[in-house]
């Protein structure tokens, strides 16, 4: 859909009955459907009476003819998905699915129904505008033969928390109808406005026993997003125990405890529950529960163009079986047959995460030595949380002062500044000196350094605190402005604050083996990436020799968190169940003596008794 439609959409209608009144009345003009006997889609038909409204429209149309070629059901779904406001989609989540992805999941939930579909009850209970129940009472109408009327009564069921979200999946279900020559006066709906947390299904359904298939794409809110009702709503579902769980791990626990025995469920949704904290308890529940379940992984794929998540598909029917399936592909390679691998789940680890590929060998990795973070210990770097106020690279210095440009020209005194790297900007072609910038440090110059008093900062460096005075807007913004700082001109998190002689900086994420550069001095402070502290020089030359080697790189491209460009991330929990082999004297000796990558990548797969591919 093209962003011309959608800025016409923003600035021309605020509500949402004006919204879909414009949008449905395009939709029937540009199809060249008459309405004759539904009464509900009649409501949302602009007259020409209306001139004003009638006069948008007019212009609408003629945005559509120009930006869209074709004006079909999915590009009405896209546009009902875009107009949710940015704030609601916050709240709710919202986001297109793909038509080949609907119709894989339903194909998939329907192959799975051996009996008859004539009586199969199929939900979506996060349903946004309906684009995965329009899939579903497609597919229902074309293998039943029944009409529309009495599959919308009796088999497809919704539930929304936004109202307008409802009214939608009303509007694209009727116009289904419609458009396949089924001009009902009236259809009788079974969608609902609720929040699926707390929604009591047999208190709106008589005689409920369950689904028989639950289908959709769970929200995709984060948990910061999370108002504080709903976080006290999650906290009564069992998958939600560990960690600040995503609005989306609730609803695996809740659609399999609607679906009734033999029942499926088929969602496409964030793949972070794999190894996250915050899936350690959807996991162990899995495990528990021990379902017949199939994940269909896309990695770093990005199958959501609004969205920066890492998804896949996951087919769970509501019967036992000790292991899971599980492959690996790209949305392109769906309608294929794949090849799933097999993984019980007695052989799954939900505390420590789940590691789905190459299991043999990640797991004889993971069980060589000790784990990684038994033996080092990782930090974060500073975070000012406005890293442009506070960092800079002074444009000129005297004496006494460092010269900051940012609007105007700043004096900082330079005892109250110290050097900071990023250490995601090191590689093996760049010097650590020329990455070297300038810290505001408001702190004491102490191994476990404390804020500055207010009087003492403003009277000894009268400079750099009229120039942070001048940032106490931006900086009280934040958080948000929800957190309350020991002093307006502290950091906003007090972490890797003190002085650390030995230390071995990395990036947060990469998309290669990355550089790990060692530095000794105690003052140099790090930013925006991670490092290893509390080791001595000769530990961190041998670990950094195992971190650069193949063997390392295998396992974090298997066991990591994804991001787009084939990047993963390196953050402590991803790495920290990583095997370290014992190495005697003379191992150490040779690890740190020798130069050649490839004789190193050999001697530690010999050591872990591994071959790789």
């Amino acid at each position: 859909m093209k962003n011309e439609v959608f800025k016409f959409l923003e600035k021309s209608a605020t509500q949402p009955k004006q919204v879909d009144r414009l949008i449905i009345s395009a939709f029937l003009s540009k199809n060249n459907i008459t309405v004759t006997k539904n009464k509900f889609l009649q409501d949302f038909i602009i007259q020409e009476k209306s001139k004003k409204e009638y006069e948008i429209l007019t212009k609408f149309i003629s945005t559509l003819e120009k930006e869209v070629g074709k004006f079909g059901a999915e590009e009405l779904i896209e546009i009902f998905e875009f107009v949710i406001s940015p704030a609601d989609r916050i709240v709710n989540g919202a986001v297109y699915t793909p038509l080949y992805i609907r119709e894989y999941i339903v194909e998939k939930t329907f192959f799975s129904k051996k009996e008859s579909l004539s009586e199969t009850k199929i939900a979506d209970i996060s349903c946004g505008c309906g684009g995965f129940l329009y899939t579903a009472a497609t597919q229902l109408k074309k293998r039943t033969k029944q009409t529309y009327f009495d599959i919308f009564k009796n088999q497809i069921f919704g539930l929304d928390i936004q109202p307008y979200s409802i009214t939608r999946t009303k509007l694209l279900l009727t116009l289904l109808a419609v458009l396949e020559g089924e001009d009902s006066e009236v259809f009788h709906f079974n969608l609902f406005k609720g929040d699926s947390l707390t929604f009591q299904w047999d208190k709106k359904i008589q005689n409920f026993f369950g689904f028989d298939i639950i289908l959709g794409n769970p929200p995709y809110v984060g948990a910061k997003h999370l108002s504080e009702i709903t976080k006290k709503r999650l906290a009564k579902w069992e998958v939600c125990k560990s960690g600040n769980p995503d609005l989306y791990i609730p609803f695996f626990q809740i659609g399999i405890e609607l679906l009734q025995s033999s029942g499926i469920l088929g969602f496409i949704t964030m793949n972070s529950f794999f190894k996250s904290l915050n899936g350690r308890a959807l996991r162990a529940y899995f495990q528990r529960c021990s379902l017949k379940f199939d994940i269909i992984d896309f990695g770093a794929e990005q199958v959501f163009r609004a969205k920066n998540t890492y998804t896949c598909i996951c087919l769970i029917e509501k019967s036992h079986q000790d292991f899971m399936q599980y492959v690996k592909t790209n949305s392109k390679d769906l309608p294929k047959d794949l090849i799933p691998t097999k993984i019980k789940y007695a052989g799954l680890n939900s505390k420590k995460g789940w590691n789905l590929q190459d299991i043999e060998l990640i797991t004889k990795i993971e069980s060589t030595g000790n784990a990684f973070g038994k033996l080092f210990k990782t930090r974060h770097g500073i975070a000012t949380l406005r890293n442009e106020v506070y960092i800079f690279r002074p444009v000129d210095e005297d004496d006494d002062f460092y010269y900051l440009q940012n609007g105007s020209l700043y004096p900082i005194e330079k005892d109250i500044c110290k050097d900071i790297v990023n250490s995601n900007k090191l590689s093996s072609s760049v010097r650590l000196n020329d990455l070297k910038e300038k810290v505001i440090f408001p702190y004491s110059d102490e191994e476990k350094p404390r804020l500055l008093n207010e009087d003492f900062f403003r009277t000894n460096y009268p400079h750099a605190y009229f120039y942070l005075a001048g940032k106490k807007k931006l900086l009280k913004a934040r958080d948000k402005g929800s957190r309350k700082y020991e002093k307006w001109f502290a950091f906003g998190r007090t972490q890797s604050l003190e002085k650390v002689k030995n230390k071995m900086f990395f990036p947060k994420m990469s998309n290669k083996t990355p550089s790990y550069i060692i530095n000794t001095d105690e003052n140099l402070l790090f930013y925006n990436g991670c490092a290893i502290i509390g080791s001595t020089q000769k530990e961190l030359a041998i670990i950094k020799k195992l971190l650069e080697t193949k063997l390392f790189w295998y396992y974090i491209e298997r066991t990591s968190k994804p991001y787009s460009a084939q990047y993963y991330s390196l953050n402590g929990n991803y790495i920290n169940n990583f095997g370290i082999c014992e190495l005697s004297p003379s191992e150490k000796k040779y690890v740190l003596s020798e130069r050649d990558k490839n004789k190193l990548d050999a001697f530690f797969e010999k050591k872990y008794n591994i071959s790789l591919p």
